[in-house]
């Protein structure tokens, strides 16, 4: 037994694009396996869109289990500001975090804190700067 398939789409789009778009769980009339959400908002098993929220996420702002944005949250998340488990950005925050300025339980990057930080300047419970100081 399987839920019921979510498909939502806005009736009105800017520049090509649905202002929303919402697309969850299987729909097998369509021989999708997992919604796929694309709209200024988006939210699906797998979004893209300005902003995208779902399993899979790409926008400039995504938040998801695997996210890539400008504004990145999940528990893998990749952008110039990535916050998640395992977060890769220009600032980085989470439990394991790698950037420039990188905050987290592991935290890599110029500027590292955390409480296992490693950078050129780093400060920590375990700080290790890269730099010699």
């Amino acid at each position: 037994m399987s839920a019921a398939a979510i498909r939502k789409r806005s009736a009105h789009s800017l520049l090509g694009m649905p202002l929303y778009d919402i697309a969850i769980g299987p729909d097998l009339i369509k021989g999708e396996v997992r919604g796929h959400a694309w709209g200024f908002i988006a939210i699906g098993d797998t979004a893209r869109g300005v902003v995208a929220f779902g399993g899979i996420t790409v926008g400039l702002i995504a938040v998801g289990g695997l996210s890539c944005g400008i504004i990145s949250a999940g528990g893998l998340a990749l952008g110039l500001f990535a916050a998640g488990g395992l977060s890769v950005g220009v600032l980085a925050a989470g439990g394991v975090a790698l950037g420039a300025l990188a905050v987290g339980g592991v935290a890599v990057g110029w500027k590292a804190i955390g409480g296992v930080a490693i950078g050129w300047k780093a400060v920590g419970g375990t700080a290790i700067n890269l730099n010699g100081h």
